[in-house]
């Protein structure tokens, strides 16, 4: 009895040990489901604002984008239109083109505002991190530009002398 109940065991240890858990198999031809794409796209270092992206009116607030769907009346009457329109409190029409942005206060920054601001900023971050530097590209240009003045202006007397010896 003793060796029949160990043999029991025996072939039921054997048993659990070899059987393992396999997972569900698809089914022939089964496409697994995509995830879906969130609403609104997380965007992080963009200011909230509405801004005009390949020809569309984009809204983002609290850092979440969507596309603007319908008019949008900003905090100081100003309102903006899917397509674009900016109409004043005045009466002002004005057309957002690529890369304008309006501020939640009604505030339009058009795109060449911004690549000045963004320049000038740059040249501020290049004065902080290399203080003098500029200074001295400018004075080597400088004297760059004054000895290529003054080699055309030694040609320019080469010739008229080699002029005035052919005649």
């Amino acid at each position: 009895m003793k060796n029949s109940l160990l043999i029991c065991a025996a072939v039921t240890i054997a048993l659990l040990s070899n059987s393992s858990v396999q997972a569900q198999a698809p089914r022939p031809g089964h496409v697994a489901p995509k995830p879906r794409a969130a609403v609104g796209t997380k965007t992080e270092g963009v200011k909230d604002g509405l801004s005009m992206q390949k020809g569309r009116v984009v809204l983002t607030e609290l850092g979440t984008s969507n596309p603007l769907i319908a008019d949008k009346k900003l905090v100081n009457g100003t309102t903006i239109s899917p397509s674009g329109v900016v109409t004043a409190l005045n009466g002002t029409v004005t057309q957002m083109s690529e890369g304008d942005l309006v501020s939640l206060t009604g505030r339009i920054t058009t795109r060449t505002e911004i690549m000045a601001a963004d320049s000038i900023a740059k040249v501020q971050l290049f004065d902080a991190l290399h203080p003098g530097k500029r200074k001295k590209m400018e004075a080597e240009a400088e004297k760059k530009a004054k000895a290529t003045a003054k080699r055309e202006e030694e040609k320019a007397k080469a010739k008229e002398k080699a002029m005035k010896r052919k005649h």
